[in-house]
């Protein structure tokens, strides 16, 4: 097959240390096009990672490319205005996570989706760490065989930390200001408190939301919320308790992500480095204890060495060549933000206000 014409509507950090610097080594595709606002920004960018077009806005980036997929690294509170817009060139879109920053711009988008004929990939690059994907599997083939009984529990734990790990070391930038944008309105239900903080859980806490989700395999609702902020519960559509645990403390030079998949006889664990951490995959370790005399047994997998960014980056470009499904849709990123309103609302409960 040829390879896949990747273009890229914006280049800022994101776009360039997350994304850029990991799509131009995936063989089979080619960055051929990047549309970037601050014409020096593009410019300089295209120049270091060998994209051979440059345009001043994502119009005329549709206009005058064909192309085979979209990575859009923008703020999520404009994705409501810029994704229906992309969605309009009939080619699958990347954005990072979250799908919008108000629940009715992701409807907005969700909907844009439908009419396209295409779809729609949310960065939950968590999902593809090779330690994620090799647990996920794990857990899956767990559940159905029943060899370790019912899945019980999911926990995440997520402090905050340094989660950028020197990853912005070799950042471009320019002193050019950023032109006048539009942006999406903000949710027409919350007042303003309330849509800080909704905006500010799903910025930072969103990640372990979908993962919660992803490691469970089905839907779940959240039945708590503590005043601290610390804790969210959720119990499964098949009765498992699922827990995320937010920053009960912090570290200033480390990142110690986790997740417990608990069985009735057994566990998996996945350790999860920091998002822009380099050639290092997360870490999986597995406990089987069925009991009746036999022997428990704990194994960790070696991974290969590659880190989640670059994993998403073939994980993309492979569902558009039709090789694998893509890792999370718009409509199931939309449940996200579904969850993060319960949170907040039961947050807002258990503060009284």
């Amino acid at each position: 097959m040829p390879k896949v014409r990747i273009g890229f509507v914006g280049v800022g950090g994101m776009g360039q240390c997350a994304h850029l610097r990991n799509y131009v080594t995936v063989p089979d595709c080619e960055v051929v096009a990047i549309a970037e606002v601050r014409e020096g920004l593009g410019q300089r960018v295209a120049a270091r990672y060998g994209v051979p077009r440059v345009y001043r806005d994502h119009e005329a980036l549709l206009a005058n490319e064909e192309l085979d997929g979209i990575v859009a690294s923008q703020p999520f509170t404009r994705h409501g205005t810029l994704v229906p817009e992309l969605l309009k060139a009939g080619v699958p879109v990347f954005t990072e996570k979250p799908l919008a920053g108000a629940p009715e711009q992701g409807e907005k988008i969700v909907r844009a989706v439908e009419a396209s004929g295409t779809w729609h990939m949310v960065g939950y690059h968590k999902r593809s760490d090779p330690a994620t994907m090799y647990a996920k599997a794990e857990i899956d083939r767990l559940k159905a065989t029943g060899e370790l009984g019912k899945l019980k529990y999911v926990r995440i734990l997520m402090p905050a930390g340094d989660w950028v790990a020197s990853g912005f070391t070799d950042l471009i930038g320019t002193d050019e200001p950023l032109p006048p944008l539009e942006w999406d309105p903000p949710a027409s239900d919350m007042d303003e408190q309330t849509y800080a903080d909704y905006t500010a859980f799903v910025n930072y806490y969103i990640h372990q939301v979908n993962l919660l989700r992803h490691l469970l395999g089905e839907p779940y609702n959240v039945t708590y919320a503590d005043p601290g902020g610390v804790l969210l519960v959720a119990v499964s559509d098949s009765g498992a308790t699922g827990t995320i645990e937010m920053t009960p403390y912090q570290t200033t030079v480390d990142w110690q992500e986790s997740a417990l998949v608990a069985f009735e006889r057994g566990y998996v664990k996945l350790e999860l480095p920091a998002p822009l951490a380099s050639n290092r995959p997360g870490r999986v370790e597995i406990l089987r204890d069925p009991g009746n005399g036999v022997t428990p047994q704990t194994c960790s997998p070696t991974l290969p060495w590659v880190h989640a960014m670059r994993q998403q980056a073939m994980n993309f470009v492979a569902a558009i060549r039709g090789e694998r499904p893509p890792m999370c849709e718009a409509a199931e990123a939309m449940e996200d933000l579904r969850m993060a309103v319960q949170y907040i609302g039961l947050l807002k409960q258990a503060r009284g206000n």
